[in-house]
């Protein structure tokens, strides 16, 4: 935890200097607004964006309050709609999606936005101010888990809108992973939880409920390169490429088997839930390519998943590949691409990755 500075108190409490700590040291608050205000000042964000960083960061405090609900809020169980993926909207998606496009229509920091949920970006209505951003959002990752009361989350990336274009089109959106400006996801569990880049690190801010603010938990986080724990979805294991096979084949014999230790394996299926737990100690995520998927090109979209999470987890220090190639580096040819996914600690990432190769060489 990061701890940007102490005072020596009486012992007394005020709301405005801080938290307890102990020995009567308090640890001063940094708020998501505080943060966003030295980032400009480091020369790191342009106002614009961080005023966007603030609005995504409000909707997501109202997407938190609607999960929080459950049941008593009438947000579960089937909308009774599909989305462009073909997949079955959960009535939280829906309210996700909406929470989030009203958010973003009218603040003038954005060009358009584009959301899992729609085949098209949406344009913000000529009534309002336009910016010179783009936004991407998956508005509820892992929806299929909220009946059940497991974590789920919200993922988003921020572009630049190309010079000279006042009415962006899907093509405008498809830029590489490296040109980000900002990702980050929410996670909605016991705490709710902002995990933020700008390209200077990865940081984490908790939401203080009592204080309805984002309060800075984490700064500059670090993924160690070495883990002993993995999440992967075994059931897919029989329609595997060899390599994965391999690789997975080798963790499950422990240290009786060639890479010598036991590992464990944890898995959420919510992208945002196990990609937290690997930001917080450590471990490897892995969606890879399989029968099932390959027609589609893999399981998990480039611009609204793998693309924002590859940048959260390089700028911690970890690594992201579609086993072949790293992922922030593939050109996108269409909104809702797919691809493979593995990120998390860099030594595994690296031996899963060197296997595919390895494989493709020799075939």
């Amino acid at each position: 935890m990061h701890w940007s500075s102490f005072e020596l108190t009486s012992g007394r409490f005020s709301p405005d200097n801080g938290r307890p700590y102990a020995c009567g040291y308090v640890m001063k608050s940094i708020s998501l607004i505080q943060f966003l205000i030295e980032e400009r000042r480091a020369g790191h964000i342009n106002a614009e964006l961080s005023l966007l960083i603030e609005v995504v960061a409000r909707a997501c405090k109202r997407i938190a309050v609607a999960t929080n609900k459950g049941a008593l809020g009438g947000v579960l169980g089937e909308a009774g709609t599909g989305n462009i993926q073909g997949e079955a909207q959960k009535k939280l998606d829906v309210i996700s999606n909406e929470i989030l496009l009203e958010a973003n229509a009218w603040g003038g920091q954005l060009a358009a936005c584009a959301s899992e949920e729609m085949e098209d970006p949406q344009p913000i209505p000529d009534m309002y101010p336009k910016g010179n951003h783009l936004l991407l959002f998956d508005p509820l990752d892992g929806s299929s888990n909220i009946d059940v009361n497991i974590s789920v989350g919200t993922i988003f990336s921020v572009l630049r809108c190309p010079d000279g274009i006042t009415e962006p089109k899907a093509e405008h959106f498809l830029q590489a992973g490296t040109t980000q400006l900002a990702a980050g996801y929410v996670v909605y569990g016991p705490a709710t939880v902002l995990v933020l880049t700008f390209g200077h690190g990865t940081h984490e801010f908790t939401l203080d409920r009592e204080v309805g603010s984002f309060i800075l938990s984490r700064r500059d986080i670090r993924i160690p390169e070495e883990t002993a724990e993995f999440a992967i979805n075994m059931s897919n294991q029989r329609h595997w490429e060899v390599p994965m096979q391999r690789y997975i084949g080798e963790l499950l014999a422990g240290k009786d088997g060639p890479r010598a230790k036991d590992f464990n394996m944890r898995w959420v299926a919510s992208m945002v839930a196990d990609v937290h737990r690997i930001i917080t100690r450590g471990g490897v995520f892995f969606y890879p390519l399989d029968a099932k998927i390959k027609s589609k090109g893999g399981k998990l979209r480039l611009m609204y998943e793998a693309n924002p999470m590859a940048f959260i987890v390089e700028q911690a220090g970890g690594a992201a590949t579609t086993g072949r190639e790293r992922i922030m580096d593939i050109q996108p040819s269409g909104l809702h691409q797919r691809v493979p996914v593995f990120l998390g600690s860099k030594n595994e990432v690296d031996v899963a990755t060197h296997y595919h190769v390895e494989a493709d060489a020799a075939a």
